[in-house]
């Protein structure tokens, strides 16, 4: 544990996961046990933060699309004058910090002020929307490539994203942050050539006991989100490794009851 017990005056950036406190690193859990004041990001669990000490202060800085409470800027003093005053600083970045995380401007705002600073990655919400479905990201020869996307734009700018580079029939598009922009991620990976019968995944609150799950093909794609999505995180997975979650849909039912052990109440 002394690896991670977090002197006064240091900063530790912590990845708090898709949400369920069980997909924490166990080195997390100790961090988030160690600190004296917390940094949070709206899209931390409540399980999560349930594991503080009670001595703790937790100040939320979260930025969720259309509700921003602190502009970066802002957040990147709060941790700057946190670790001046000698507190042990956890900021919690849902999912892993290093993607779509803004890690590195915190990182460098610290560095500035000569504050030492740590990283502990944590899991992304593509590897555990993926994990609830039972499909892998990556498939030997049909996705031999996995890219991670942002499809967040600021307001009332285009969404610019190299959309031939994108359109790879061998490759898994993890799209974060996708929901308002579905009809122009369906309209641009078509144009760009990808087929409209390439299967998608919809998961909202990846992990958590309201998790959902919706399968779509990428023609249908705006329809879907506008659908079935809600007002949790959403998260997009896009190509041919997404087909293996009918497959294995139908296989855990079909091992779950077999026909031949079917008890008098099924039909």
């Amino acid at each position: 544990m002394s690896e991670t017990v977090i002197q006064p005056g240091t900063v530790w950036l912590v990845g708090a996961g898709p949400g369920d406190p069980e997909l924490l690193t166990r080195k997390a859990e100790k961090l988030i046990r160690a600190a004296s004041i917390i940094f949070y990001d709206a899209l931390v669990g409540k399980g999560v933060l349930a594991l503080a000490p009670p001595s703790a202060k937790l100040v939320p800085v979260g930025k969720r699309s259309g509700r921003h409470s602190k502009d970066q800027r802002s957040i990147n003093d709060f941790l700057v004058d946190a670790a001046l005053a000698g507190e042990r600083v956890v900021r919690l970045k849902g999912g892993d910090v290093g993607i779509f995380g803004r890690a590195a401007e915190e990182v460098d705002a610290l560095a500035e002020n000569g504050i030492a600073v740590h990283i502990c990655p944590g899991i992304t919400a593509a590897s555990a929307a993926a994990a609830s479905a039972g499909i892998s990201l990556t498939l030997r020869g049909l996705a031999r490539k996995l890219v991670f996307v942002t499809a967040h734009a600021k307001a009332g700018e285009e969404l610019d994203l190299d959309w031939q580079a994108l359109a790879d029939p061998k490759a898994t598009l993890a799209i974060y942050m996708g929901k308002a922009a579905a009809a122009t991620i369906s309209r641009e990976l078509k144009d760009a050539g990808l087929p409209g019968d390439t299967p998608v995944l919809l998961i909202e609150n990846a992990s958590l006991p309201d998790e959902r799950l919706f399968r779509t093909r990428l023609d249908l794609l705006a329809l879907s989100a506008q659908a079935a999505l809600e007002d949790g995180p959403a998260l997009m997975l896009i190509g041919e490794s997404v087909r293996q979650h009918q497959r294995v849909n139908d296989l855990s039912f079909s091992f779950a009851i077999p026909p031949r052990k079917r008890g008098p109440f099924c039909h």
